[in-house]
């Protein structure tokens, strides 16, 4: 799994815990070794969560080691960002992307929080 500094690694045994049961909105990165746009957003999901700790918690879950959570929300691509709040999914995106249009497309996630 792609490690990176401030985003912690969900799996199927700690995701009820870490994700649906957080008080904090989580972003979450459905990732995989093998995915180059995975690698390429990695940094820049290092940054969010540093920026935007106390308003967003960031994490990721390997979808090949993991396949039940991956089904479980339909996530097909690599990488998919997925926001949950309060248990639920409130914003799906597919695809990496620079951190100045990711922080437009949480704009609302982070504002609420």
């Amino acid at each position: 799994m792609i490690r990176t500094e401030g985003v912690a690694d969900v799996t199927e045994e700690t995701f009820e815990r870490e994700v649906l049961g957080s008080d904090l909105p989580v972003l979450v990165q459905f990732t995989a070794d093998w995915c180059g746009p995975c690698r390429q957003l990695a940094p820049v999901l290092g940054e969010i969560a540093r920026q935007e700790a106390g308003r967003v918690r960031v994490v990721q879950l390997d979808v090949d080691r993991n396949p039940g959570v991956t089904v479980r929300f339909g996530v097909m691509a690599t990488p998919t960002l997925m926001v949950f709040r309060a248990g639920e999914p409130v914003k799906s995106m597919v695809g990496a992307r620079p951190k100045r249009k990711l922080l437009q497309e949480l704009a609302d996630v982070l504002a609420a929080a």
